[in-house]
Formats: C-alpha cells, structure tokens, sequence
C-alpha cells in the first residue's frame, strides 16, 4: 500500500495567465475537465494574487485530493494524490487513462497549450524506491522489500532489495554498492592491471567489505582495512555476503586485519611508526558537488590526501572512486586538489557503468610523480 501522486504540467500562452480574469477562465476550463474524470469533484479552497498566481484545493469524496497551480508566467501543474490499498488497482494507469479517457490529453485540448506532459506516478509509503544520481537527478528502483533499516552514530543504513539488482546498501538515503555491483569494485582495483600480489595494502572505509573481498583473492601479503562503523559492517555481513564472503564474519586472518575505528587517527599512528604501504584504497565518501571546495566534505578530502600520501611507499598508489562522469565541475574540483599536493603526484582515471547507480562513474589512481 502507498499513496500515489500524479503530476500533470503545461506550457500555456502567457497571455492566458498574466491577470487574475484570465487564470479564473482557465481554472473553470480546468475543472470541468477534471469533473469528467472525477464527477464528485469539490472545491475546498482557492486563491489568487496578481505576484504567485492562482492556487487551488479540491477533492472527490475526500479521498482524492487535487491541487492546481497557474502561474502568471504560463506554466500550470496538477497534482492528484491519493491512498492505494493493496491488491487495489490505481485509479489512473500508467498511460495516464483514468476510467479509459486520458486526462493530459483532454486538458492539452481544452487548455490549447503549447505542450504538456503527465509523469509517472510517484509512489510514496511503502518502500523507498526514488534516489538521486550524482547529478541530483531522481532515479526509480525497482525496489520491492526493505530488509534492514538502522541508524549508527555516523549514518542512516538501510539495505534494500531490488528485483533487478539484488540487496542494495544505502547510507544516508545514498546508494553504496549492490550484489550487481562487482564492475565497481574491479574498476576501483584495477583488476588485470594493478598486481596486488605479495603486496601491504590498506584500505579507508570499505564497510560493504567487497573490495577486501576481492583484494584477497590477488594473494596479498597484507591488508588491513579501517572502517569506523560497526553497524555497516554487521548489516553487510549478514544481508551482502554475497559480495563480501566471510570477511566481515572472521575480521581478522593472517592476510588481513579490519579495525574499527577512525582511520584518519590509523593513519596518523602508521605515520609516527613510519609504516608503508604499496597501496592505499579511499573508499570513504564521494567527491562532493559543490561550485567550490570548501566545506568539511573538502576538508575531510584534503585530510585523506595528506595523511594517505604520507604512509605510501615511493612507488605506491593511492586508489579511489570520484563521482559520476556528468559531474564535469566537482571533478574538475577534485583534480585541482590533487595538482597542490606536495610532493608532485600524477593521476590517471578510469570508468564503468555501475548497475545501481544506473550511471558512469570515475575513479582514480594516483602515484607520486
């Protein structure tokens, strides 16, 4: 069950909306259209302003509820929002046919715009199912079941299930990594093209545990991973060990070592014992979108950068994932940060479309030049 949300818009002659006369004919023409699809249709509240426009409330039977918006610029927009029990059928279907009439064409019509559109039904309620890309665009999951919801000190976690995509892991309402998601770690390790073998690596973040995961099967001398959340940790263990295996379950083995805690404080005590690494993973937060980089996202970046270069051997890596590839700007952002550090570092990229992210993303590597 949930509550469904149908909006409508339309592009009018301005001249159509600029004066309070005007948008008045245009409601009327308005609601004795939507009285042929809810003929129970009442008034229950409407305003006009020569500055915001006309506004109005109505509902059939106080169980639909419709709101209407003209603006003196041209645009109109309707929303019809009700409750959808479970097993009922919607009341408008997906062509936007309600009763078999469609109703963004009898208003386009009748209105005579210039266009108009209906966009699918917002479904809200039951599960979360909208997430944004990274350029805050809003996505649609097939998502079907909630199976863990919890809040740590540092996050929101919540693991969701898609008919696609398998569980999904969430933190803050952001999407993670998901069982269809090992392109994303392959990418972020550069397997077939970085040699882990024999090698001392450490990676920032990484609770999901896949990148571990796979970094073992390369046969590394050792890795040890700082991860600061115990609950990501133990949700993933139990609902995404398809992705991570055992890991998360044993935590430490003679070939790796995972410490909870913060690993900025990590890196500081590996660089009062001077210890080195052949690769450092940030597989901590994204890069931030922003016109510039201030803040305490960039802060906490800079930070990494300055401790991680610290603990790299003279021919280490410093592995990590950027943003998505549309994200031209905080990309460029990031790019300008890695050009002040000191010493000297170089940096090549690397893509892959990542199944939940239903986008490209970007991600680094990055050796002393």
């Amino acid at each position: 069950m949930a509550a469904q949300t149908i909006l409508f818009d339309f592009t009018l002659d301005s001249a159509k909306t600029a004066d309070e006369k005007q948008r008045q004919e245009v409601a009327k023409i308005l609601r004795n259209e939507l009285e042929h699809v809810f003929p129970q249709l009442e008034l229950v509240y409407s305003m006009d302003c020569i500055e915001n426009g006309y506004f109005s409330v109505l509902h059939e039977n106080k169980a639909t509820i419709i709101t209407c918006r003209i603006f003196q610029h041209g645009l109109l927009t309707v929303n019809v929002e009700y409750f959808l029990p479970a097993g009922k059928e919607p009341i408008m279907s997906f062509d936007g046919l309600v009763h078999g009439k469609s109703l963004e064409n009898a208003l386009a019509v009748k209105l005579k715009a210039i266009k108009g559109q209906k966009l699918p039904a917002l479904r809200r309620g039951d599960v979360p199912r909208y997430f944004p890309s990274s350029d805050e665009r809003i996505i649609e999951y097939d998502i079907d079941k909630l199976v863990y919801e919890a809040r740590s000190p540092f996050q929101k976690i919540q693991i969701l299930h898609s008919k696609t995509l398998g569980n999904m892991l969430l933190l803050d309402e952001l999407q993670n990594i998901a069982e269809s998601d090992l392109i994303y770690t392959e990418t972020l390790m550069g397997r077939g093209i970085e040699n882990y073998e024999g090698k001392e690596i450490c990676i920032l973040g990484g609770g999901d545990g896949a990148l571990l995961y796979e970094l073992l099967k390369e046969n590394p001398k050792h890795v040890v991973m700082l991860e600061i959340d115990e609950l990501v940790m133990e949700a993933c263990n139990k609902y995404l060990n398809s992705i991570c295996g055992d890991v998360l379950e044993k935590r430490k083995s003679d070939q790796y070592e995972i410490v909870v805690g913060d690993c900025v404080e990590y890196l500081k005590k590996f660089i009062a014992e001077d210890r080195k690494f052949d690769y450092v993973f940030g597989d901590l937060t994204d890069i931030p979108i922003t016109g510039a980089p201030v803040g305490v996202d960039w802060d906490f970046i800079r930070t990494i950068f300055e401790h991680s270069f610290q603990v790299l051997k003279p021919d280490g890596k410093f592995l990590t994932h950027g943003n998505g590839t549309s994200c031209t700007e905080s990309l460029e952002l990031f790019e300008e940060q890695l050009a002040l550090l000191k010493p000297k570092v170089k940096y090549t990229t690397s893509k892959a479309f990542v199944p939940s992210f239903m986008e490209e993303w970007l991600f680094y590597q990055v050796s002393f030049a």
